[in-house]
């Protein structure tokens, strides 16, 4: 089957829509760390509902739950990639994969800062 693209502009955009949703419902529903982080933003916006969190503070809450689902999708990708690419261990794909786990560990931390900032002044 040849790849044949979509040059109209409203139909092109909503295949690229369907693909999207289609590579979001895949990550929730095959990989464990996206399900684990998911179900995390999940609990937090019903806390966000639960405490009565400011505008600003959903925004912040929004971005940072936004910010790991979105990082770790990309490393989820890079996992892929570089094991289709080199089934096998390889110190080299070893250090790529290494690089892009430590992206969400940024992005983790991050969200976590603004997670205790929100709510710890909830608890006291």
């Amino acid at each position: 089957m040849k790849f044949q693209k979509d040059n109209t502009f409203v139909s092109g955009r909503l295949k690229s829509v369907t693909y999207a949703i289609k590579g979001a419902i895949k990550l929730i529903t095959t990989e464990h760390s996206i399900m684990v982080q998911f179900s995390i933003g999940i609990a937090l916006t019903f806390a966000g509902f639960y405490f009565g969190i400011s505008r600003t503070e959903w925004l912040f809450q929004t971005l940072a739950i936004g910010l790991v689902l979105s990082i770790e999708g990309l490393n989820t990708a890079v996992e892929k990639v570089a094991d289709f690419i080199h089934p096998n261990y390889h110190e080299r794909i070893g250090f790529i994969k290494d690089i892009a786990a430590g992206a969400v560990l940024f992005a983790a931390i991050t969200a976590i800062i603004i997670g205790l900032i929100i709510y710890i002044p909830k608890f006291i």
